[in-house]
């Protein structure tokens, strides 16, 4: 399953890379986005440490309400709160990234998706609200057994951290694998995931400085349908072909009329 639509935004010849670390709960990738962090620090290249979901906003601070059970959400509310949070950093996240800043992201939208459908809803309803967003670059998920997540130290302190349910995340997780994921053993030692780690986001680096095309996450529509596509939902154009537009293309429709490309 593809995640995405290949889609340059702007001419750009070079430009940050997006790297997504994923995972479940305590697997380690905090410790993991430091550390890279450092390195490409070392390296000279510009870099910053985002998370997701960023607790400084006004939407992160309802999220960490929920999180740390000091308040209670519809899962479908906060699933969409989950998704605003990332979405209220597109832009800003954009212009970093063609300025050359390489971006470093603990959790992303595959987080929003695998915790919500692993609630119980369902998965195309949790991806809808993500499409638009920026595709990363690369996504490497550190794979570790639930069993093993839970027996770290600082397990069960927030809401999602049981065992039972982080089961079902990872199920939910491998659902939502593609081309740009790397499968990375968590359960190694922190140097020889690091190490590894290093080798592939440096690959990545190189690859967006030499001008590699933007994507767009979970987009249906191809590049040179995807202004049409909008302008149609928009009552700006006809829709020519007269076949009634599939419900992603009117999301990603809707998102470009209100102006959030």
């Amino acid at each position: 399953m593809e995640s995405s639509s290949s889609l340059r935004i702007g001419n750009i010849d070079s430009r940050g890379a997006l790297v997504v670390l994923e995972g479940l709960d305590r697997c380690g990738k905090t410790s993991q986005c430091s550390r890279l962090l450092s390195y490409l620090e070392g390296l000279g290249h510009s870099v910053e440490l985002w998370r997701f979901p960023d607790r400084t906003t006004s939407v992160g601070q309802m999220i960490s309400a929920y999180l740390s059970n000091q308040s209670h959400l519809d899962d479908h509310t906060i699933h969409l709160l989950f998704s605003a949070n990332r979405w209220e950093k597109r832009s800003m996240m954009e212009a970093k990234l063609k300025a050359g800043t390489t971006l470093i992201v603990d959790r992303y939208s595959y987080s929003g998706v695998a915790f919500s459908s692993a609630k119980g809803i369902d998965i195309e309803w949790c991806k809808a609200p993500e499409i638009g967003l920026l595709a990363p670059d690369s996504v490497l998920y550190l794979d570790i057994p639930p069993e093993k997540a839970a027996e770290r130290g600082g397990y069960g302190g927030e809401r999602y951290e049981h065992l039972e349910f982080q089961r079902k995340v990872a199920q939910c997780y491998q659902m939502l694998r593609d081309s740009s994921w790397k499968i990375i053993d968590a359960c190694q030692s922190i140097e020889d995931v690091e190490k590894q780690l290093k080798e592939i986001v440096l690959d990545q680096v190189t690859a967006c400085k030499k001008g590699k095309p933007f994507s767009l996450l979970w987009s249906s529509v191809p590049p040179h349908n995807h202004r049409h596509a909008a302008a149609a939902a928009a009552g700006n154009t006809r829709n020519t072909d007269r076949r009634p537009l599939t419900a992603q293309q009117k999301v990603v429709a809707n998102t470009d009329a209100t102006g959030n490309h």
